[in-house]
């Protein structure tokens, strides 16, 4: 078993660089399949859902080469096999953007029913709406999702619900149907524009990335490209939230400040002073956390996945804070742990009341889920004591070399694996 075990009550200072977008490269690695050919992505994280979907690629033959750390060379003209192998599809949620590629590409595509954090209901009907619309035909059978389709047509889609995969996956399949497809009521993240901005350079013709309406004209064939991954605008938030509740005084590299407007104007209310750079913001806090209201919504609203990080915070505000959740039902699992550690706060299904305390008091705990288990970090860097943090997995999952980074912030945090934890479970 792995865990983190930190010593927290010390001020993180110094420079941090900020990795590629996990949430942009898990739907542009799958994405390179509709070239046919080779595409170097440049700034991808080295976490392990990224991971995964290299063995994906990999185990469905493309060939793989890395040229640097954060560089591969992904070359799909050789794949032949359009069924996703069903264990490595079922270790993250981004195993659905296969389906769309697949579909574009080859169409037909199988995936089993994605996993990843349990953050509640998740279904893929709108995914299965826009493949149905572009022509496709789909059934879900025993965990598996399948598609298939003679031929692609574009089509005006409008999608019920606000869905980041849905759009994306919208995106992949529809850039070769014959035609001009109409995407409407569509996700905005940057990420959204990230793989819309790697599909053109791969030779797509997709507009209007970003605003509520996006256009794309279907191409015949695409190409290889080189492209570069956006930062990650969560990692930047994490540490911009760490820096506030150590009172600290971090300069976070590599990240585009106006990604970050959502973040950086709620972590000013909250007492934390904030100074943009070109491509860095310096983050330092000397005084008190204020108390917050917070509702999280679709870009460009504040992004949920923050919204742990911020209850941290808040738990040790000078007052009463409301954190009112407006995407997923589950995103307040991680709120028992937080209480282990002395936060006082009362959730009422999609909303939770934060009383704010003087300190957080270390103690083992576990992560829930990926930013639950980031946010945790961040309170055990907060109380003066040593904290353990279970299930680790979760946050490797998004976050590369966090232990590395935070320790060069100053922070005394290490990784430790416990054999006979593992021995005794297997046991």
């Amino acid at each position: 078993m792995e865990k983190f075990v930190v010593r927290g009550g010390a001020p993180l200072v110094g420079e941090v660089t900020v990795s590629g977008a996990k949430n942009a490269a898990v739907a542009i690695l799958p994405a390179t399949i509709l070239a046919g050919g080779k595409c170097v992505i440049e700034n991808l994280p080295n976490i392990s859902d990224v991971a995964t979907s290299v063995e994906i690629l990999h185990a469905m033959g493309a060939s793989i080469r890395m040229i640097d750390s954060a560089t591969l060379e992904v070359d799909t003209s050789r794949i032949v096999v359009t069924d996703v192998p069903a264990e490595m599809s079922r270790q993250m949620r981004a195993s659905y953007y296969f389906l769309g590629a697949l579909l574009g590409r080859f169409g037909r595509g199988c995936v089993s029913m994605p996993g990843g954090c349990d953050l509640g209901t998740r279904p893929i009907d709108q995914h299965l709406k826009a493949f149905g619309s572009l022509g496709a035909s789909y059934n879900v059978e025993y965990g598996m999702i399948r598609v298939s389709s003679s031929k692609l047509a574009a089509e005006h889609i409008f999608f019920d619900t606000v869905s980041v995969g849905a759009t994306i996956n919208a995106m992949l399949a529809a850039v070769m149907a014959e035609g001009i497809t109409v995407l409407e009521n569509v996700a905005k993240e940057p990420h959204i524009v990230d793989v819309a901005n790697f599909l053109n350079t791969m030779g797509a013709d997709v507009r209007g990335a970003g605003t509520d309406v996006i256009k794309i004209r279907g191409v015949r064939e695409m190409h290889g490209c080189t492209y570069s991954i956006i930062p990650d605008q969560i990692e930047a938030g994490s540490y911009m939230a760490a820096a506030t509740i150590t009172r600290g005084n971090v300069l976070i590299r590599n990240v585009i400040p106006k990604h970050l407007e959502p973040i950086t104007a709620k972590l000013e209310k909250a007492g934390a002073t904030i100074e943009e750079f070109d491509d860095a913001v310096r983050v330092c806090c000397v005084g008190d956390i204020e108390p917050l209201n917070i509702k999280t919504m679709p870009h460009p609203g504040f992004p949920t996945d923050m919204q742990p990080l911020m209850a941290v915070l808040l738990s040790v505000a000078k007052g009463t804070s409301i954190i009112t959740e407006g995407i997923w039902e589950n995103r307040f699992r991680y709120v028992d742990e937080l209480i282990r550690m002395g936060a006082n706060i009362q959730v009422d299904g999609r909303v939770a009341v934060i009383e704010g305390v003087p300190e957080l008091q270390p103690a083992p705990v576990r992560a829930t889920d990926l930013r639950a288990g980031a946010a945790l970090v961040v309170a055990a860097l907060a109380a003066n004591g040593v904290s353990e943090i279970e299930e680790i997995s979760h946050i490797e999952r998004g976050y590369e070399d966090l232990v590395g980074k935070l320790r060069g912030l100053g922070a005394d945090i290490k990784r430790i694996d416990i054999p006979g934890e593992r021995l005794r479970q297997a046991l």
